[in-house]
């Protein structure tokens, strides 16, 4: 998800930015680019994704990115094709001064970097933890007291982190480095696979990577959406496709093809275990196991 927020990937992003908030990493936009309106291309359909980046998307087209570019090329009556830019590597300096791609398809709305679309979907970071655990039964928040010295994972320098230093946590977290190349393990399998072995009470992740992956624990875990903190950094982001600049029409189209197929867009993230959530921030759905 590029621009995402954190992610390991929304924000590097894939941890929105750790991920998920690895939602920063488009460069500079050329402000010159122009060209024939998208809507009057008949042509391939053009995404920029990266080839391996569960649960978003991968080359074999596995990722819920994948699936919903291929609904916007079925609605639009274009063949689907792909530029591959492993995020692991520096994301995409400049994805449309060079006419790579029509679409970004995971972007962070408000980073005003590149031109975006109406959010597709909102989301958050989470909370996980197992759920035979009596102890953090019903946790909402980083301020409930059962989290005091409890071994709670966290991705190093995403958003969430500085909510276990406002809460006091940091004495006990457990921090995990981000990937920083295409052979270096990923913090959120690690994260799931520490807590199901109880080496981790609980875990903080952006929201499509931890429900993602808790639902494939062997282990079950609760995901607890963090829509409930009152201080720190925003927690909750809507998630757009970014576009070519200059491109209104486009623009429209896909806003008016998000509008009308809204339903079929939530049921795509919510069979991945997305925690979906209204712009308020209320659920549409648990995503859990």
């Amino acid at each position: 998800m590029f621009g995402r927020l954190g992610s390991v990937g929304v924000f590097a992003g894939r941890y929105l930015a750790v991920g998920l908030l690895a939602l920063i990493g488009f460069g500079a936009v050329d402000g010159a680019y122009a060209q024939t309106s998208e809507t009057e291309n008949a042509g391939p359909l053009r995404v920029c994704a990266d080839p391996d980046n569960m649960p978003f998307s991968n080359e074999a087209g596995h990722g819920f990115e994948n699936r919903l570019a291929e609904l916007i090329a079925d609605r639009l009556g274009r063949r689907l094709t792909y530029s591959w830019y492993p995020e692991a590597r520096g994301g995409m300096p400049t994805p449309f001064s060079n006419r790579d791609c029509a679409i970004v398809m995971g972007y962070a709305q408000g980073t005003e970097l590149i031109e975006d679309t109406n959010p597709y979907y909102y989301t958050s970071y989470v909370l996980l933890y197992r759920r035979d655990d009596d102890s953090l039964a019903g946790v909402k928040r980083l301020s409930d007291p059962r989290l005091k010295n409890k071994r709670v994972g966290i991705v190093a320098r995403t958003p969430p982190a500085a909510l276990l230093a406002t809460n006091g946590l940091t004495s006990s977290a457990v921090p995990f480095e981000s990937e920083s190349d295409d052979g270096a393990p990923r913090p959120a399998l690690e994260m799931i696979h520490a807590l199901a072995e109880g080496d981790l009470d609980a875990a903080i992740l952006w929201g499509p990577i931890g429900g993602y992956f808790a639902q494939n624990s062997h282990v079950p875990i609760r995901v607890v959406p963090l829509v409930n903190e009152t201080a720190g950094p925003a927690l909750i982001y809507g998630i757009t496709m970014g576009l070519p600049p200059n491109d209104p029409q486009w623009k429209h189209q896909l806003n008016k093809i998000i509008a009308e197929n809204q339903d079929e867009i939530n049921a795509i993230l919510l069979s991945y275990n997305v925690p979906l959530l209204a712009p308020d921030g209320e659920q549409i759905k648990s995503a859990e196991r």
